[in-house]
């Protein structure tokens, strides 16, 4: 039904688009860990999910120290250990004084490349321009890291569930970026590579992605409220056909802009 609305834009119902956010915000503790995912379906537990994800860290942890020598294994985990950090800035671009004072990609560069090869970070490369085709145009030396998986990140954070199962909008600039995270999750799982875009300005594009029809901007937006002159900018100077703006509003599209729901990320 998701999917059939996606392609209609036609609103769901009220009554199952509140049952598809709750199961959504359940989405950002589970994550799509099969281990995971099974113990949720079977127990219902949360307890139950994180001490499997607590689990699958350790062998991270283990891995970095048997498939990489002792100082890069630090340099490993020192960059997987940053990454709740880089986040929960506004400006969520990776930086290496983050990691280390000092720090740079000469020190790290590597560590970063282990983490993506493994699949444990996911890597969304900036780009200098919105023309086709954008990966021709990506600015090497400027990305963000994101987890390769939403319930890792929840896990890592130490955010409290609580705050991720209130249906009620926090003000907090860390859940934007976890929304952004479960985004980036969705769109690497089919096979999509991961740009952002941004001005000389503030402007901002989370995603940009390009199909069929051209280059399509695509902004993330944890709740509801989601006025922003990032897309229209970006549609205008790049002439998208269309802009996609994910967020907690239901299906919908006005204004040249896509509105899809979180919890329909997959469908892209």
């Amino acid at each position: 039904m998701i999917e059939e609305h996606f392609v209609s834009n036609e609103a769901m119902s009220e009554a199952l688009h509140a049952v598809a956010l709750d199961y959504y915000r359940q989405y950002m503790i589970v994550g799509g860990m099969p281990a995971a995912v099974t113990s949720f379906v079977d127990t219902q537990s949360f307890h139950d999910v994180q001490l499997i994800q607590n689990g699958i860290i350790q062998q991270y942890i283990a891995d970095m120290s048997k498939y990489a020598t002792a100082a890069t294994s630090v340099k490993i985990r020192a960059c997987y250990n940053s990454i709740p950090a880089q986040l929960a800035k506004e400006n969520n671009k990776f930086q290496y004084k983050i990691v280390q004072r000092g720090g740079t990609a000469t020190i790290f560069g590597e560590s970063i490349e282990w983490l993506q090869f493994a699949g444990i970070v996911l890597k969304c490369q900036k780009l200098e321009h919105g023309f086709i085709p954008v990966s021709a145009y990506a600015d090497l030396s400027n990305f963000k890291l994101y987890m390769g998986d939403i319930g890792m990140l929840t896990l890592h954070s130490r955010i409290p569930l609580q705050v991720l199962l209130s249906p009620v909008e926090a003000d907090n600039i860390f859940l934007g970026s976890m929304a952004e995270n479960y985004v980036a999750q969705a769109l690497a799982a089919k096979g999509v590579d991961l740009f952002y875009w941004q001005s000389e300005g503030k402007a901002e594009i989370d995603f940009v992605l390009q199909n069929d029809d051209g280059v399509v901007p695509v902004e993330v937006k944890k709740g509801y409220r989601n006025r922003s002159r990032s897309l229209s900018l970006f549609a205008k100077r790049y002439h998208s056909p269309y802009a996609i703006r994910i967020s907690k509003k239901n299906f919908g599209f006005e204004n040249d802009v896509k509105s899809v729901p979180l919890y329909a990320a997959f469908c892209i």
